[in-house]
């Protein structure tokens, strides 16, 4: 069993930056998968970004390509999404995810379905 709790969040301005952390507790977060949610008002939970259980590879949605970074630190057990030039179109709620799995080779995971463990997430606002 895996706890994540997300921190971070809050409201920046257009072509600012911001840094979320997700902090993991309990067994198995350094052979999880990872990923990043968000979820804009109206709308369905979407993918962001995700990172194997080595941070070796990583993937990201189309739409925040070459502005976030996600890294993790299985000795910390976090894993961070750096976010720059943002937009107001990111504003949503972020949500961290880890897949209960064990050193897997396969992905990236980009659907809610292939994680097992959920943050409560974190606030993400972007003035225009």
């Amino acid at each position: 069993q895996v706890q994540l709790v997300e921190s971070g969040g809050g409201l920046v301005q257009a072509g600012g930056s911001l840094s979320l952390s997700c902090a993991a507790s309990g067994r198995g977060f350094s052979v999880y998968a990872m990923g990043w949610f968000r979820q804009a008002p109206g709308k369905e939970r979407e993918f962001v970004a995700t990172i194997n259980w080595t941070g070796g590879n990583t993937d990201y949605a189309d739409s925040v390509k070459g502005r976030f970074t996600i890294s993790r630190d299985n000795d910390k057990k976090t894993v961070s999404l750096q976010m720059r030039s943002l937009k107001p179109e990111d504003t949503a709620a972020y949500y961290c995810a880890a897949r209960r799995g064990y050193m897997e080779s396969g992905g990236p995971f980009v659907l809610e379905d292939e994680y097992d463990y959920w943050g409560q997430g974190t606030q993400v606002t972007v003035s225009s």
